[in-house]
């Protein structure tokens, strides 16, 4: 295993943990609505985004794409996920001006997970 794919799993192993801190965090840690939503948003996207960066290098472990993928899987949610976070521990609401950019790598993410496993043939999976 390379040490991109290593990182990249890593990086999705300590992402799930995150999430579901966070989420324990809206659950029992914060009283406020509006936070306990955003702590719930990021918590799902972040837990699902881990998942499937960990996923998509397990699928396909020597594809270059597929690491890009779980490094855009990773990206996205630190900046979707983190910029909810701040807010809801009480970071100025512009950061919710830079949430979208993570929404979008992640959007990358799927694509390039996407058109490496249709350019992958069915046995090279």
């Amino acid at each position: 295993m390379s040490q991109s794919t290593r990182a990249v799993m890593g990086l999705a192993a300590l992402a799930g943990l995150m999430s579901i801190a966070f989420g324990a965090l809206a659950a029992h840690g914060v009283s406020d609505p509006t936070a306990q939503t955003w702590l719930r948003i990021g918590s799902n996207y972040q837990l699902a985004h881990a998942v499937a960066a960990w996923a998509g290098l397990a699928a396909m472990p020597r594809r270059r794409a597929a690491r890009c993928a779980g490094w855009a899987f990773i990206a996205g949610a630190l900046i979707f996920s983190g910029t909810l976070y701040a807010m809801a521990l009480g970071a100025p609401r512009w950061f919710g001006a830079i949430t979208p950019i993570g929404g979008v790598v992640m959007m990358a993410g799927w694509t390039i997970l996407a058109w490496a496993a249709f350019r992958s043939s069915a046995d090279s999976l």
